[in-house]
């Protein structure tokens, strides 16, 4: 096993990253040199920023929009879970018997 200690990279740095790859500063292989990264480390962050670059461009209502759908989404997986949860402990105790004993 490895005593290696994994870095971490703030987001501004990878976006300088990036920049300077896609502005032809610097070739891949002469950033990766410079700063110790391996090719495949820069190219997913590449692919991130390219893939990611329209989010520049929706509008602050937009991603508001967005967000408040997304927390629905989520209050209601939330919601759902909790009633699965319900439920198999109410088929467990009907298994079992308990749950309908002592009425005759």
């Amino acid at each position: 096993m490895s005593n290696r200690v994994r870095r971490s990279f703030p987001a501004s740095f990878k976006a300088q990253i990036v920049l300077s790859l896609l502005c032809g500063e610097k070739s891949q292989a002469e950033i990766c040199r410079e700063h110790q990264l391996s090719p495949a480390l820069v190219a997913a962050w590449k692919d991130a920023f390219v893939s990611n670059a329209a989010s520049v461009f929706t509008s602050p209502e937009q991603r508001s929009e967005e967000s408040a759908k997304l927390a629905e989404m989520e209050r209601l997986v939330g919601r759902m879970t909790w009633e699965i949860e319900a439920l198999k402990k109410g088929s467990a105790l009907l298994r079992q018997g308990k749950l309908g004993e002592g009425k005759s």
